[in-house]
């Protein structure tokens, strides 16, 4: 039986989809089928990989996409981490359990070099929690 899937958003899967699939693919691979797309694709966030690497998490495998149709009408979890992703989605099929996490983009964060990896990194500890939850409640 295949496993159910979970299908990070964001509008340019750069960032927080890439930090989500990487922490999706760490906590739930024993569970769920992980990816990640873009309502464009922006390619990889070079501060993304690194905030990972610091978190021993390796996403340079990873590719920035675009929703994939076929695979968004055949996954069980829809999850966008950006409210342009959320209003801009596709629509999905009635079986499809929709969320919305909300993360601020920490590709725009702004400030010295210090506070812009500050910020990376509240998000990206913020999506690593939200999918420990995840996992947690089995949903």
């Amino acid at each position: 039986m295949s496993k159910p899937i979970v299908y990070f958003l964001c509008t340019g899967n750069s960032c927080r989809s890439q930090i989500a699939e990487g922490f999706g693919h760490k906590y739930l691979d024993d569970q769920y089928e992980v990816h990640s797309a873009g309502i464009e694709a922006h390619g990889m966030n070079p501060k993304a990989v690194q905030i990972m690497k610091e978190a021993d998490v390796d996403i340079t495998s990873q590719q920035s996409s675009i929703i994939d149709n076929e695979l968004l009408n055949r996954s069980d979890y829809v999850i966008t981490l950006c409210g342009d992703a959320n209003d801009n989605c596709p629509m999905t099929p009635p079986h499809v359990t929709r969320m919305h996490w909300g993360f601020e983009d920490p590709a725009r964060a702004t400030g010295t070099e210090e506070e812009v990896h500050a910020v990376f990194e509240r998000v990206r500890d913020s999506i690593e929690e939200r999918i420990i939850q995840f996992k947690n409640e089995g949903k």
